[in-house]
């Protein structure tokens, strides 16, 4: 009888982990099983190590200042946390205002559609994707709009996963990816109708560089929209809680410094768009942005939970729970921010390329 009570024991305790790691999973359904956790593109023996290296670039501030360091910077940070975004929050690595009688998937598809209504493309054009990540808005502004998406990603992790949706979705043929710099991107000048980033443009040292070079693809009269993270008329500099927000959102987001929301359009204008609309996506009627960081408290301490027996087992490699705490704690710093008022990830400005000059 006792071997027979072990076994069934052993029996019940192996079915409530596979439940709570593959049947309950993450706080939403996406395609990443815990399970299949990884470091992205670094070895899985590495990810620890490339961690350690990540937060030492914040030890050496003056790195950080250097635009060439930055995009390794930057892919090392998407290496260590796309699978662990994918698994916990979705295919799309943005935040969207709360729509009441929404689901958070519903409610971040619809603002993503709204950029692709702004920039006005029709069927079959080819509009980029400034920082596509693993193509979750790529994927919906395609299918809502019936347009050609060119994504480009600094992440080949990204690049693969990416590419792997939009075959699954069935949008292949109308999404493409590729891996690059955005500040030197591999294509032709004017050779978009449209394009958008969706919070990425915050990873640049230089807004002005990514800007000239979006500027540099876009046809003549095309249009431009961004949703930019940035510090809003309420941030103080000289407030020590307010500094300590903002560090803690660029430390866990791999920023190399968060801009003030009245540098966008000045930034726009210099290289050569005129502003069309600027707003604040984030300010009342709109629902906050930060509460579904709130409600998946729960979520993200089963999620913990679930990382740390992954990892002691073996199957996650060793840093995943490092990775997970560093997201978890920024989550914090997020909401801080969306509360105090002091930040917000969705600035929005809508520029256009003017028309070329008429010859005589």
């Amino acid at each position: 009888m006792d071997s027979i009570a072990l076994v069934c024991t052993a029996s019940l305790l192996a079915g409530g982990l596979y439940w709570f790691v593959c049947m309950l999973g993450a706080a939403e359904q996406k395609g990443k099983r815990a399970v299949d956790l990884s470091g992205g593109s670094i070895d899985r023996e590495q990810v620890q190590e490339n961690y350690n290296e990540y937060w030492s670039f914040f030890r050496r501030p003056k790195e950080i200042e250097k635009a060439e360091k930055v995009p390794a910077f930057v892919d090392t940070f998407y290496n260590l946390v796309t699978d662990i975004y994918e698994w916990g929050w979705g295919q799309s690595f943005h935040f969207s205002p709360a729509i009441p009688g929404k689901s958070n998937l519903e409610s971040t598809k619809i603002h993503e559609q709204m950029a692709v209504d702004l920039i006005g493309v029709k069927p079959g054009q080819k509009i980029l994707d400034a920082g596509c990540g693993v193509g979750g808005p790529m994927r919906a502004i395609a299918a809502h709009s019936g347009c050609n998406v060119v994504g480009i990603t600094i992440n080949e992790y990204q690049v693969s996963r990416a590419k792997a949706h939009n075959k699954k979705a069935g949008l292949d043929k109308q999404c493409d990816v590729v891996c690059g710099n955005f500040l030197e991107m591999p294509f032709e000048d004017e050779s978009f109708d449209g394009a958008y980033s969706i919070e990425a443009t915050c990873h640049a040292p230089k807004l002005e560089d990514v800007y000239s070079e979006i500027f540099r693809v876009l046809k003549p009269g095309s249009l431009y929209v961004s949703y930019e993270w940035v510090t809003t008329e309420l941030y103080r500099g000289e407030d020590p809680e307010h500094v300590d927000i903002i560090q803690g959102i660029e430390r866990g987001d791999a920023l190399p410094g968060l801009r003030s929301y009245s540098d966008i359009a000045e930034t726009a204008k210099k290289v050569g768009f005129e502003v069309v609309k600027e707003k604040d996506l984030a300010k009342p009627p709109a629902r906050p942005w930060w509460s579904r960081l709130k409600m998946g408290r729960l979520a993200y301490w089963r999620n913990h939970i679930v990382v740390m027996v992954l990892e002691t087992l073996g199957v996650a490699p060793k840093g995943t729970i490092d990775v997970h705490e560093m997201l978890f704690k920024t989550a914090d710093y997020l909401t801080r921010g969306g509360e105090t008022g002091i930040f917000t990830p969705m600035h929005m400005i809508l520029c256009r390329k003017p028309e070329k000059p008429q010859e005589a």
